[in-house]
């Protein structure tokens, strides 16, 4: 039937834009799998099931507080602060292990050196040392003379007994923060402990300083 005439069609009328309510807004739900259950937005991350060494670094921060910790293994919780550390990875960043590929290299160079009778380019006289077992002969033989321990090395036994050994053998040790950045020096990923057993003549005076600071804070005090 055709609209009368001077009437508008319910068509033509504008329709009324909805103002959403402030007290009760519109949460449109989402029925995917799961998706009508879970509330958006909600925390779940105490419902997850943490990878071990998660799990296992939180446990041990919560015995340390819990538990009465030993001298020997609270003396890690103690590292050089922000400053101090800057100033001894600025001395050892100069005296940094080569990179697997530098070494190839200078291999090479001394075979072909050695192949048409000339001299095998020298090695450089001032190194990082670096490894468990050679950092502890040379602590062992007092050829270091600034030794660097990571903080968080795991377990924690395998330097326990390195700050003993520094202050019976008279060598100025430091705890430092982390296995990591001490990696980064010797070209690893990680690495427990690195030391210095010589620097060229001009570092000698900050040697010195880093040394007398070692003494202050950590070797003549074992607390």
């Amino acid at each position: 039937m055709a609209p009368k005439k001077g009437s508008k069609s319910k068509k033509d009328e504008p329709k009324k834009k909805s103002t959403p309510d402030p007290l009760f807004p519109s949460r449109p739900r989402n029925f995917q799998i799961g998706g009508d259950v879970r509330i958006a937005g909600r925390d779940l991350s105490r419902f997850v099931k943490w990878p071990r060494y998660v799990r296992l670094q939180r446990q041990r921060a919560v015995l340390y507080q819990r538990l009465k910790v030993p001298p020997s293994i609270n003396q890690f919780t103690k590292t050089l602060n922000k400053n101090e550390a800057a100033t001894v990875f600025t001395l050892l960043n100069k005296y940094r292990a080569p990179t697997k590929a530098a070494k190839k290299q200078r291999i090479k160079e001394a075979a072909a050196a050695a192949a048409e009778g000339k001299e095998a380019p020298a090695k450089a006289p001032h190194m990082i040392k670096f490894g468990l077992k050679h950092v502890t002969t040379l602590i062992e033989e007092k050829k270091a003379s600034l030794v660097c321990i990571a903080n968080d090395v795991d377990p924690i036994e395998l330097v326990l007994w390195l700050p003993a050994l520094c202050r019976k053998m008279k060598v100025p040790f430091m705890i430092v923060k982390d296995k990591a950045r001490l990696g980064a020096l010797c070209s690893m990923k990680t690495a427990a402990a690195v030391c210095l057993t010589s620097v060229s003549p001009e570092d000698e005076s900050q040697l010195e300083l880093l040394q007398n600071l070692a003494n202050e804070k950590y070797n003549d005090n074992p607390d």
